[in-house]
């Protein structure tokens, strides 16, 4: 066993939850793996893997959600309402706190790489960065001049409207609240259900162009609200060569030159302006870390 202090994070997804512990530096130690079955299962799995080091401080959450983040709130540290069968309305925080007898710090899965990002990879150096991560779902994380993004709740940019050319995309949109949001055209689900295939099997250039083409109005509509220094946009659906770069153009074209920042009206500055997880993978994790070591 350690003797130097340990942090633990938690990116707790809705197929598996991911463990890890780091020393202060942020190093990390070990990581486990816990498939996401039933909330009594998964949790006592977490702390299991937690329970073994005994120079734990404290513990950060990254979780799916909707999550009730408001401290004063008596539903404080559940996940809300979710599509997830079982887990509605279940109480993440405290059973981890009580059996751990540690703080334990929560927050959304897409904050949690945002913070991930910011301390430790593509938005190190800036006070506001945005990460967009486009997967089975959409959902935004954000750190505003140095703090997380919280209010009414947090944000929930996938359900933003974007606009849609019925002439060329008839589908009328995946997401069971509102249709055609940004989540209901762009995310990994609409894919699927508009075309007949995951994502990763599409190959044909027009499929790419509208998906970039979606992209391309959250990216703009992200800049004229949050007015980002940095965007990263992660997730599976992003992974695919090229999109990138094509979001990149056509944001570019959206923007029309306004306002006068560098990577609104200098093509070559949108390539540092929106760009990919420089943690890859492990930006949740990391964040979910950092979130631990907050609490």
């Amino acid at each position: 066993m350690s003797a130097t202090p340990l942090y633990g994070g938690i990116e707790a997804g809705g197929t598996k939850w991911v463990c890890a512990v780091a020393d202060a530096g942020g190093r990390v130690l070990e990581t486990g793996v816990i498939p996401t079955t039933t909330p009594g299962t998964t949790i006592a799995g977490a702390v299991r893997f937690f329970r073994r080091h005994r120079t734990l401080r404290a513990v950060g959450v990254g979780s799916f959600g909707p999550v009730d983040l408001r401290p004063d709130s008596p539903a404080y540290g559940h996940i809300l309402a979710t599509p997830k069968p079982g887990w509605s309305h279940t109480d993440v925080v405290s059973p981890l706190r009580t059996a751990l007898g540690v703080p334990v710090g929560l927050d959304t899965d897409v904050n949690a790489a945002a913070l991930g990002e910011w301390r430790r990879g593509a938005g190190r150096g800036r006070e506001t960065v945005a990460y967009l991560t486009v997967g089975t779902g959409i959902g935004l994380g954000a750190v505003v001049n140095g703090r997380l993004l919280r209010g009414l709740l947090h944000p929930e940019f996938g359900h933003i409207r974007v606009p849609r050319d019925r002439t060329r995309d008839a589908f009328a949109g995946s997401c069971p609240f509102h249709g055609d949001c940004l989540e209901g055209l762009a995310s990994g689900e609409a894919m699927r259900q508009r075309w007949g295939r995951r994502a990763e099997d599409l190959d044909d250039p027009a499929v790419w162009e509208l998906e970039a083409g979606y992209l391309a109005h959250a990216v703009v509509n992200l800049t004229y609200v949050l007015s980002p220094e940095r965007i990263v946009i992660g997730g599976g659906v992003a992974k695919r060569p090229g999109l990138l770069s094509r979001i990149r153009a056509r944001a570019f074209d959206l923007a029309a030159g306004y306002p006068a920042a560098p990577a609104l009206t200098v093509r070559a500055a949108m390539d540092e302006y929106v760009v990919g997880p420089e943690l890859g993978d492990h930006s949740g994790i990391t964040g979910a870390i950092e979130l631990g070591m907050c609490s």
